[in-house]
């Protein structure tokens, strides 16, 4: 008996399985699967950037300080702020390497108005020279971005005995900002941004061990009440500017790829392996620049003072951070340490009603 054709139907059925078969079926598979993949990781990469200011606001023939800016989130502040028509002070404690970023910025915006200035929040003096310089030079004052910063830095103190996070992150600017006062005050309104870190959920005033002689602890214990000490410092401030025109707010950029982790122990295999690895998971520094330039342009926050702003939207504080009897002993013990006289100190202005 002679074999049976097979029924057309079924070698059809049989001849389309076969294009889902073999080597090329599971080529298929894999392309789909490392689009899928790349689509999330593309989704999620912008996620974590977080939105970027993009109101038109100019800001021609105002005076903005920013410091720490040479590189990292200050350059891309500067460089923002420059390219929106302000007058920028580029306040760093190298001057070689501000210059460069200053004639970068200068390139890049074609505003002249770009200004390199020396200032080391590890010496009082430097602090209080650079202020003076800045207001001999300038009339008005519209925007203090206080971005300079370091973090986890091994055990060490500043030229004038504080332990080195604490000097820098806080004292310096502590002291800078008092003395910038009265010309922020007169230019109102005006803003000061403090950039601080969700790092002080993790930190705690030590009222008996403030320059951490006793132990240290270099992230827990110095940066994490260095960025506790930002908050309260910005709350009372705040406080103390009420009605007068001057707003201060304090942001986290989130984690930023910058310099600002170099003294960690991990630097080396960070660097080689996780920034490859998990870029998606850090921040551009242009991307970490938003929040401080939200905080800094914004008209819809000209009236918003003493808040904690991330990824460009205000967030609630823990407890610890909005402790005014804390905030009230730290700025007093501020005053100490920085030799700033009572009568020079920020006075509450009231106006009449």
């Amino acid at each position: 008996m002679p074999d049976e054709l097979p029924h057309p139907l079924l070698q059809e059925d049989e001849e389309q399985s076969l294009c889902f078969r073999g080597p090329w079926a599971w080529l298929v598979l894999i392309l789909i699967c490392c689009i899928g993949i790349g689509l999330i990781m593309w989704l999620f990469r912008k996620c974590v950037q977080g939105p970027y200011y993009r109101k038109k606001t100019r800001i021609d023939g105002k005076v903005v300080i920013v410091t720490g800016c040479n590189t990292g989130i200050g350059k891309e502040t500067a460089l923002e702020l420059a390219r929106r028509g302000g007058r920028i002070y580029m306040a760093c404690r190298d001057a070689a390497r501000c210059e460069a970023a200053r004639l970068e910025i200068i390139e890049r915006t074609q505003n002249q108005n770009v200004f390199n200035r020396t200032l080391d929040l590890a010496s009082l003096s430097s602090v209080r020279q650079f202020s003076e310089r800045f207001l001999a030079e300038e009339q008005r004052l519209d925007i203090l971005i206080n971005n300079a910063g370091i973090m986890a830095t091994p055990h060490k103190l500043t030229v004038d005995g504080f332990e080195q996070q604490f000097g820098v992150n806080h004292l310096g600017h502590f002291l800078l900002t008092n003395l910038l006062l009265e010309r922020l005050k007169s230019s109102a309104p005006s803003r000061i941004v403090v950039v601080s870190s969700a790092a002080y959920i993790c930190g705690r005033i030590n009222k008996d061990d403030l320059n951490s002689e006793k132990h240290y602890s270099k992230f827990l214990g110095a940066y994490c009440q260095s960025k506790l000490a930002n908050i309260l410092f910005t709350r009372k401030l705040a406080e103390l500017l009420k009605n007068s025109g001057v707003t201060v707010n304090c942001v986290h950029p989130g984690i930023v790829r910058t310099e600002l982790g170099r003294y960690s122990i991990a630097t080396h295999w960070f660097n080689a392996i996780w920034l490859r690895v998990f870029g998606c998971f850090v921040k551009t520094p242009k991307a970490g620049a938003q929040t401080s330039l939200r905080v800094a342009l914004d008209p819809a926050l000209e009236k918003c003072s003493g808040e904690f702003y991330a990824d460009s939207m205000r967030f609630p504080l823990l407890s610890k951070a909005k402790d005014k009897e804390m905030a009230d002993w730290l700025w007093q013990e501020s005053e100490k340490l920085v030799g700033l006289q009572r009568e020079n100190a920020v006075q509450t202005i009231v106006v009449n009603q």
